[in-house]
């Protein structure tokens, strides 16, 4: 059983819902994203999810494009951006990580050496959020090969014809992008939102996780009514941004377990 599926299930068993927070690998620099990383469990992260920065982040809003450029004006890559994870596993075997991205960077990685080395790193699941089902036989020999999930997306305007082909290759969770646009801009309608997932929901058994437009202790309340899993990560990335160093893990970590409590 992955760590994913297994987190799920304990949530399942203590009838809470999980926390997703997002941050990006790398920002705002190396040592200060993986002290943020290591801390994010204590805080109240039920799972991880890290991005991998991309100059041409197409999915993203402005917040966390500021992020994966600040990273990659330090020097992340992707390679440091497993190293992250493998120092996060010397310390933490539980915390499932998902690593999020885009295609080129794995293209020239190459996908098998990345999902090898990610198995080695301690990666439980990877979201490649511009690779849609009919091009994903790039990804899926090598996720299932190394046993990392896959994670896919549905949207507002999924069908549930469309469904089928999304969750035949996914596993772990399916996450749910609650509006359409791009991350951080605007907030979801919430009547809208549950018809949808509760449709979803019928056809899939995998736990489903809501993301995008997720700021507040109000809004994870109200998503985590009728899903698995909130994910929040534009509001952390802009703490992560005004934030002087020396204060971020504590202002970090008293944001997060807000938010957590808010699932309580």
């Amino acid at each position: 059983m992955s760590r994913i599926t297994h987190t799920f299930k304990q949530l399942k068993t203590k009838n809470r819902k999980g926390l997703i927070p997002f941050i990006m690998g790398g920002d705002p620099d190396f040592e200060t994203s993986l002290a943020i990383l290591k801390s994010l469990p204590k805080a109240g992260a039920d799972l991880i999810e890290i991005g991998m920065a991309f100059s041409d982040p197409v999915a993203d809003g402005e917040t966390i494009q500021r992020a994966g450029q600040r990273a990659l004006k330090n020097g992340i890559n992707l390679k440091k951006t497993l190293k992250m994870v493998e120092l996060f596993r010397k310390e933490n075997q539980d915390t499932p990580i998902i690593l999020m991205g885009y295609s080129n960077p794995l293209h020239a990685y190459t996908e098998s050496l990345f999902f090898s080395d990610a198995k080695q790193a301690g990666v439980d699941g990877v979201l490649i959020v511009d690779t849609p089902p009919e091009e994903e036989e790039s990804l899926v020999p090598h996720a299932k090969e190394n046993a990392i999930d896959l994670i896919r997306l549905a949207t507002p305007t999924t069908n549930l014809e469309r469904l089928k082909k999304i969750t035949h290759n996914a596993s772990g969770f399916l996450y749910y992008v609650s509006i359409a646009g791009v991350t951080g801009t605007k907030s979801a309608n919430i009547a809208d939102v549950r018809k949808h997932v509760e449709e979803l929901k019928t056809q899939t058994d995998l736990p489903l996780a809501i993301g995008f437009g997720i700021k507040t202790p109000k809004d994870i309340q109200n998503m985590s009514e009728f899903s698995d899993a909130v994910i929040v990560g534009s509001a952390l990335i802009q703490t992560i941004e005004t934030t002087p160093k020396e204060l971020l893990i504590e202002r970090l970590g008293a944001q997060i377990s807000a938010l957590s409590k808010a699932l309580d």
